[in-house]
């Protein structure tokens, strides 16, 4: 019997306290950490009915390698930060056991990496190097389970901008939308209007692959569905 099951059952794992609540259901489900304070990650597991017991953000130097790919970047972030977070977690009697998701994503063009603006002169580069041209996006996830399973996906999505005005790039900075942005955008916004053509996974682009995060989850037994059940 999977644990999906046993959720199903109204029956908690062997060893697991019967202690977490459901909305108009069973009692049980497993403690799940974010690590993660973006609020878009929050609110794209929100969107498949996943609910994180605790966000545990880690402060991490993400400064590439020397000659490091953006790919390679991108999975070496997420798993030091799911590493960190679960360290933080064991250390805490009520996320203990938990399943821990950490990600993290890099814009890039060519092998050479953006970095996530935090001045404006960074973001307006970031623009003129986009603008007209294909780029790619990577974003890694890295599961660990209650069990210390470690899996992991990377998901490319290439996307091309139209060629941008000096006034769009002008009035795009003034919105302040780039700023801690990965490539000086956030796609989810008003960066939406620049894209021309995207190949691959949207949510991915504004910061978790919903598909990939969902079949990782499903597949190490955490109940990831049972939320969906009388969802209004």
């Amino acid at each position: 019997m999977t644990a999906e099951d046993k959720v199903l059952r109204n029956e908690a794992p062997h060893g697991q306290p019967p202690d977490r609540q459901l909305p108009n259901g069973p009692t049980w489900r497993p403690r799940l950490v974010l690590a993660s304070a973006s609020p878009r990650r929050l609110e794209l597991l929100q969107q498949i009915g996943v609910e994180p017991d605790a966000l545990l953000p880690c402060d991490l130097d993400e400064t590439p390698g020397k000659n490091e790919l953006p790919r390679t970047l991108a999975s070496r972030l997420a798993r030091e930060k799911a590493h960190a977070a679960a360290k933080i977690a064991a250390a805490k009697p009520e996320l203990a056991d938990s399943y821990i998701i950490g990600a993290d994503t890099v814009v890039s063009v060519g092998r050479r990496i953006l970095p996530k603006c935090e001045i404006v002169a960074e973001a307006a580069q970031c623009l003129r190097l986009l603008s007209g041209r294909a780029h790619r996006v990577h974003t890694a996830i890295y599961l660990v389970t209650p069990k210390g399973r470690e899996r992991h996906k990377l998901v490319e999505t290439r996307l091309r901008f139209k060629r941008l005005s000096s006034s769009e790039i002008e009035a795009y900075l003034g919105s302040g939308e780039w700023r801690g942005k990965a490539g000086g955008y956030a796609i989810q916004g008003l960066a939406g209007a620049f894209a021309l053509k995207l190949i691959g996974s949207y949510s991915s682009v504004v910061g978790l692959p919903l598909y990939e995060t969902m079949s990782l989850l499903v597949g190490e037994g955490y109940p990831a569905h049972v939320a969906w059940l009388n969802r209004v």
